[in-house]
């Protein structure tokens, strides 16, 4: 509600003080913002991911590195996050920078970070699944990759579109 609040406040104030605000509420939340749900995405997905691994272990051990592929997978996500996070932050520039690229930045942001965040949860959901089923079913393992390929794509099309707006003047 404080942020709504203020967000009210910077949209009345002067030509002269709104570039600076905006950096903070625009263009800084969309940096922020990226890192933060794909870090929640990636951190799910591996600990979703890493709990079907430590269960399909016991009963065979022999195929534990070929299942923390879903936990790599998971991890990459982090760092779609954290390239947007740094090219957004290191673009905002004090004196020039303008309410369009903050509202830029941020949809750039959102985008990384709520796409990153669905395909964490994607990938930690089928790799918790999928590797515990391949220890019954070795037949199994393509199918759960294909899976974890076209859950990671998502976090791939929102990472597009954050560069996109991430570079937007």
């Amino acid at each position: 509600l404080l942020c709504l609040v203020r967000l009210v406040e910077l949209l009345q104030m002067s030509t002269t003080e709104a570039p600076t605000a905006a950096s903070f509420f625009f263009g800084f939340m969309g940096s922020a913002s990226a890192l933060v749900f794909t870090c929640l995405g990636a951190a799910y997905g591996t600990a979703k991911a890493g709990v079907g691994v430590c269960s399909m272990g016991v009963a065979r051990p022999e195929l534990v590195m070929k299942s923390i592929i879903p936990c790599i997978m998971a991890g990459v996500i982090g760092i779609y996050g954290l390239i947007i996070a740094i090219l957004i932050s290191s673009n905002v520039v004090k004196d020039k920078y303008t309410a369009f690229q903050g509202f830029a930045h941020l949809a750039g942001g959102l985008s990384v970070g709520l796409a990153g965040l669905g395909a964490g949860m994607s990938i930690g959901i089928v790799g918790d699944a999928g590797v515990r089923a391949n220890a019954q079913q070795p037949l199994l393992f393509t199918g759960m990759i294909l899976i974890l390929i076209f859950a990671e794509a998502l976090a791939l099309y929102g990472l597009i579109i954050g560069l996109v707006l991430a570079i937007k003047n």
